[in-house]
Order: structure tokens, then C-alpha cells, then sequence
């Protein structure tokens, strides 16, 4: 390794030390409720039915930002589709509250990152194929656009997601509590 790299290494090996650890797996929980956790409990709102027991039914909207094509199939009228399409409305929607409340609490972290990535990527595939989003929506990498919303984006959600996937919650969390006391 020649001397430039070698210094290189010595100045920024410790910082990157000290980020890669604790500092890191905190921060992306942080960032991960500073800009995404909201966008989703606003989302999962907009689902929820009327009255005490609208976190089990959903309403029409859920089931148009869920599974656009088969409720517009209906007539609009979610009472025609099966029980099968109820459970994926409201999977989605309880998910939408609890992945993110599990993300930032640090509890069962690796496994709600996992899970989001996941309900990241199937959103994604409604919002194209069911809603026909269209190519500005969907943009394309590698061009000097970088804000498309979905390509570019959520791209950048998942990478952020998959720091607590790969490293975990880090020490200010439940999970970390949980390894202390062996639970």
C-alpha cells in the first residue's frame, strides 16, 4: 500500500471504527423515524375504518391502495371480496403501525427491517403494476434525476433499512437490553 493510503487509513480507520458500531445502528433507527416511520403511520391512518374496531375494518381506501385492480373489479365495494383480500388489507395496514414502531424501539429489529424492506418492495410493485405509476413516477437509476419516487427513493429507504438488518438495533434499544439480561 503506498504512504497516501497508509495515512489515509490511520486518520479515517478510527472514525469509521467509531461509526460503524453504535453510532451507526442508532443513527439509522433515528433517520428511520426522522423521515420514513410518519409517512407510513400517516399512510396506515388512511386505511384505518370507522369507529373503535377500524384497525379490523379497513376502509374502501385501504383496499384501493392495496389491491387497486380487484376493488375497482368490485365496483368499489370491499363487502364483494373474500376473506383472503381482507387479511392482506389489514396485514398491511397493522404492518404499516408496527414495523416501524419495532424498528425504532429496537425490538426484534433484524426481523422488522426485514419485514419492511419486503413490504417496501411489494409496495412498490402495487404502485407500478396496480396503479400504473408512470416512468417520472417510476424514474430510472443511473440518470441526473435522483428524486424519482420510487426507484430512487425507496432504493435509499432500503439501504438505510439494511444497517439495523445487517448490524442490528445497536445498544440503545430493547433488543440490546434484552441480550444484556439474557433473556
Amino acid at each position: 500500500m503506498n504512504p497516501l493510503h497508509s495515512l489515509e487509513n490511520r486518520i479515517m480507520g478510527p472514525l469509521g471504527d467509531l461509526l460503524g458500531g453504535a453510532v451507526l445502528t442508532t443513527l439509522a433507527r433515528l433517520v428511520f423515524l426522522a423521515t420514513l416511520a410518519v409517512f407510513f403511520w400517516t399512510s396506515a391512518t388512511t386505511k384505518l375504518g370507522e369507529g373503535v374496531l377500524g384497525f379490523v375494518s379497513p376502509s374502501t381506501g385501504a383496499y384501493a391502495q392495496i389491491l387497486p385492480v380487484q376493488i375497482e373489479a368490485v365496483g368499489y365495494d370491499a363487502s364483494q371480496l373474500g376473506v383472503i383480500s381482507w387479511l392482506v388489507v389489514v396485514a398491511g395496514t397493522w404492518a404499516e403501525f408496527v414495523l416501524p414502531l419495532l424498528i425504532i424501539i429496537g425490538l426484534f429489529t433484524r426481523s422488522a427491517a426485514l419485514a419492511m424492506i419486503g413490504f417496501i418492495v411489494v409496495m412498490s410493485i402495487v404502485d407500478v403494476v396496480g396503479h400504473g405509476a408512470g416512468a417520472t413516477t417510476i424514474g430510472a437509476w443511473f440518470d441526473n434525476v435522483p428524486d424519482a419516487k420510487i426507484l430512487d427513493q425507496r432504493a435509499l429507504w432500503i439501504l438505510l433499512l439494511l444497517i439495523p438488518l445487517t448490524k442490528g438495533a445497536g445498544p440503545l434499544s430493547i433488543d440490546a437490553f434484552f441480550l444484556r439480561r439474557r433473556f
